[in-house]
């Protein structure tokens, strides 16, 4: 799982693409926050050790997980919504999609930095499960896909990096990545609720119509 501590955003959409032939799209105009087109300055295969000499050891353990698992996170998010973009046949879930495109993508290009500025190590890709996720998905068509987009990843996946994010703002020692995490809850939170309010959620009483 790691075999670079760099990523760039070129590579996670190559990626993405490959899951299902999809085609990015441009992140939603009501988005706040930063292009999902930047990609970090960081290079993969430029080594292991950018950073000053000992700096890594100074992040604590869990910290350092914690780092890990919101990269792959940040990173799945990115690739199944890039496909999620091309893909939907619900505008609404397109313009979902796309916001979720240009968020973690700007919060993973934060993320990247600060892993490098402390030298700590990133995984090249998400973990193996989530990566055979997007293949599922990319398989599947019309409503099918949209429902299921929406419920796996704009409800159960931002349910689940909602609750590691408030865990990891009571016990990171690193005072800069609480900061990180304590600026992406809130996008977070946002991004749940919007994905209720959809109605492939099955939580609004136009669920079902797709």
């Amino acid at each position: 799982m790691k075999m670079t501590r760099h990523l760039t955003l070129p590579a996670l959409l190559a990626l993405a693409l490959s899951f299902g032939g999809a085609h990015a799209q441009t992140p939603g105009a009501g988005s706040s926050m930063t292009g999902g087109q930047a990609a970090p300055a960081a290079q993969p295969g430029a080594g292991t050790r950018n950073s000053p000499t000992g700096k890594s050891e100074k992040v604590a353990r869990g910290d350092r997980k914690f780092i890990e698992a919101a990269a792959g996170s940040g990173m799945f998010e990115v690739q199944v919504s890039q496909l999620a973009a091309s893909k939907a046949t619900d505008p609404a879930v397109k313009s979902f999609a796309s916001m979720l495109v240009d968020h973690h993508t700007a919060a993973n290009n934060e993320l990247v930095k600060l892993a490098n500025a402390k030298g700590v190590e990133l995984p090249a890709a998400p973990k193996r499960a989530l990566r055979r996720d997007i293949e599922k998905l990319g398989k599947q068509n019309g409503a099918e896909f949209d429902r299921d987009y929406v419920r796996n990843v704009g409800i159960k996946a931002h349910e689940k990096d909602i609750k590691m994010f408030q865990d990891a703002s009571k016990d990171v020692k690193d005072a800069e990545l609480k900061g990180w995490i304590d600026k992406t809850l809130p996008v977070l939170r946002e991004h749940l609720a919007a994905a209720q309010k959809l109605p492939q959620s099955g939580k609004s009483p136009a669920a079902g119509k797709s």
